[in-house]
């Protein structure tokens, strides 16, 4: 028995694989309507994965579903929704975190340890030096090329 706009629901409901065939048919304009409207800036790749995992909750929450075919097109289309905006998150933080290793690479880099070694003895030397100095000029040196003043 192959399934139509009747009886597809009961038909998924009982995991009949041609009931998917129909609703994969029927609703991947308005799947890839609103995944693409959502993930508009990502990869084809996302966009599609993110349809492929619509469709694999409508079959495994299918069970769940209570109503007529109108109350289906709503539900795969808050399904979609949701899946796209999880989906943006997920994308978006994996591309925050390979920003930020990048720029710790580049840090790490660019700093190397004995250069930062040499920047801290220097920085004591300066400061026991300064130290040395009388109140008055100390001071002075101070204002003048710490505070910038005149």
């Amino acid at each position: 028995m192959n399934s139509s706009s009747t009886n597809f629901i009961k038909r998924l409901k009982k995991q009949k694989e041609d009931a998917l065939e129909y609703i994969i048919d029927a609703y991947m304009p308005l799947v890839k309507t609103i995944t693409t409207k959502i993930l508009y800036n990502m990869k084809r790749q996302d966009i599609d994965e993110c349809i492929n995992d619509v469709f694999l909750t409508v079959w495994q929450n299918a069970h769940q579903f209570q109503g007529d075919a109108q109350d289906f097109r709503k539900w795969i289309g808050v399904i979609t929704k949701y899946k796209a905006i999880d989906r943006y998150r997920q994308t978006e933080k994996q591309i925050a975190r390979e920003q930020s290793d990048m720029l710790l690479e580049e840090n790490a880099g660019s700093l190397q340890t004995d250069q930062f070694i040499l920047q801290r003895e220097d920085k004591n030397e300066v400061l026991l030096a300064i130290s040395q100095l009388t109140d008055i000029d100390r001071d002075i040196f101070i204002m003048k090329y710490y505070l910038e003043l005149s």
